[in-house]
């Protein structure tokens, strides 16, 4: 197993490839997950964490759409949770170039 920091920063902003595609924020850091998580160190507990955060956001925003509804306050809400969607990765992939481990708050754990 060998150490790989670029990947790993690569794999938390590969979540930003919604913003030019419109999708892809959980399928793409899934597949170098599964591809990778065994041959790079660290990449198994990042992996994770960048999994059951966009696997939280999509429940959040399902959350916000009936919301939508109630005096718009889904609006807001998913307003909030894009803000999120973009700040996050990047402070990760931060965090990761320095061999901190992730932070993504309000997340669910889906994989452990």
């Amino acid at each position: 197993m060998k150490e790989n920091r670029q990947l790993i920063v690569i794999t938390h902003l590969s979540q930003l490839i919604t913003l030019l595609v419109g999708f892809g924020s959980l399928l793409v850091p899934l597949i170098i997950w599964l591809s990778n998580k065994d041959k790079i160190y660290g990449l198994k507990a990042h992996g994770k964490d960048i999994i059951n955060f966009q696997l939280s956001l999509i429940v959040y925003y399902i959350i916000c759409i009936p919301l939508i509804l109630l005096l718009g306050l889904g609006l807001i809400g998913i307003l909030v949770l894009s803000a999120i969607s973009m700040i996050y990765p990047i402070i990760n992939a931060i965090k990761a170039s320095n061999g901190q481990p992730p932070n993504y708050p309000l997340s669910f754990n889906f994989i452990n």
